[in-house]
């Protein structure tokens, strides 16, 4: 079970200190903090018999569905502003001008209808696809298309544009991921660019050169996909924790790692473990892009999803992502600096983060100084979440 608590700066006056941005990142103004919103793959994967599945399949009435809970149920009004359409909603041929075009009985009223329907509800609409022949489904890839589908998708008025990698020559990505997002940038439409650049060639034994993808990318996949189910979660945490000292550093606003969705509300985590996932993708600086299915969420995790304090640690706006401090009898600390600043010190989100499984409290006693806290005003203490 995580406990998530901040610590602040115990100070009679506060002096905020106005950090400089860096700016070698992508410079198309947006992710200034990580992405919030919902995307379809963890729950409704490649669903397209709405025959069977009327209500499930990836179609226009599914995204609207969706849209329409995003407002209803407070999520939008917490900071989850970005609809995310995944695999899936193309035809499987460009049409005759070589241009995409979706599922036409999935998709009647084309892409721009549901893209404006989405920014009617005060939403911003994100749309996948890959760079490669194909798309991981099948679907038709951006390769030998770049400059035409990126003006496809500022015709479609999108906001947000994932790049998926399946089909993909690894050795083409150095030079593919950063031709695209030039285009995009070039349609005049702020877009954000969401890149599995990274993914692929760590899976493949190439070190990512993530200067370039800064450079490049306003957020990036460095691990595979994750499942719905606890055992998923874990392994992505260990995975940003055993390559901290590698990526924490290219984290900031405008361009973020991206350890994948949230599941809460699925059908994989408990309560607790719906905490943990939360708490640690605020500590981690990670997007927070929901896969659920909004017309069932639960309470008990609509509420997780929706903690105001818990997203804001999230969206601090310094950026800078959070490392695992200790680990111990199964126990992380993860700390993250946060604002405010005070006559240049930090004030800290805290993760206590228990793996065990024994059901057995155990004491864990941590000095500050072991994480890095050294103020020596001292820190006032707010839990954030039980």
């Amino acid at each position: 079970m995580p406990t998530l608590f901040k610590m602040s700066l115990k100070i009679c006056a506060l002096l905020l200190i106005t950090l400089s941005i860096r700016t070698d990142a992508l410079e198309n103004g947006l992710a200034r903090t990580p992405p919030m919103g919902w995307m379809s793959w963890q729950r409704f994967r490649c669903v397209t018999d709405c025959v069977n599945y009327p209500d499930d399949c990836i179609s226009d009435k599914l995204f609207r569905t969706m849209a329409d809970h995003m407002v209803s149920e407070g999520y939008a009004d917490v900071g989850y502003e970005y609809l995310i359409i995944d695999d899936c909603w193309l035809e499987r041929n460009r049409d005759a001008n070589g241009k995409l075009q979706p599922d036409g009985s999935r998709f009647p009223h084309g892409i721009l209808d549901l893209s404006n329907y989405i920014h009617s509800k005060g939403l911003k609409f994100g749309l996948y696809e890959d760079y490669g022949n194909y798309t991981c489904a099948g679907y038709p890839g951006v390769l030998g298309h770049l400059e035409e589908d990126a003006k496809t998708f500022a015709e479609w008025e999108v906001d947000y544009v994932k790049l998926d990698g399946c089909y993909a020559e690894l050795k083409d990505m150095d030079i593919g991921y950063p031709a695209f997002g030039r285009y995009l940038n070039q349609t005049g439409r702020p877009m954000i660019y969401s890149c599995s650049w990274p993914v692929y060639q760590n899976f493949s034994g190439i070190r990512p050169n993530y200067t370039a993808i800064i450079e490049t990318c306003n957020l990036w996949r460095n691990y595979g996909d994750i499942q719905d189910s606890w055992d998923s979660v874990l392994s992505i945490v260990e995975f940003y924790a055993l390559t901290q000292d590698e990526i924490v550093e290219y984290a900031g606003p405008g361009h973020w790692n991206d350890p994948d969705m949230l599941i809460i509300g699925d059908f994989g985590l408990s309560k607790e473990q719906s905490k943990s996932q939360m708490a640690l993708w605020a500590i981690m600086a990670s997007p927070l892009i929901m896969s659920n299915d909004l017309r069932t969420v639960e309470p008990d995790f609509k509420a997780i999803l929706q903690n105001r304090k818990v997203i804001a640690i999230n969206q601090d706006p310094l950026g800078i992502q959070g490392k695992r401090k200790l680990k111990a009898n199964n126990i992380d600390v993860w700390v993250r600096p946060i604002s405010p600043i005070v006559n240049g010190k930090y004030s800290y989100a805290v993760v206590i983060f228990s793996r065990r499984t024994d059901g057995t409290p155990y004491m864990i006693s941590v000095k500050l100084s072991d994480l890095g806290m050294d103020n020596e005003a001292g820190y006032d203490f707010e839990p954030m979440s039980g």
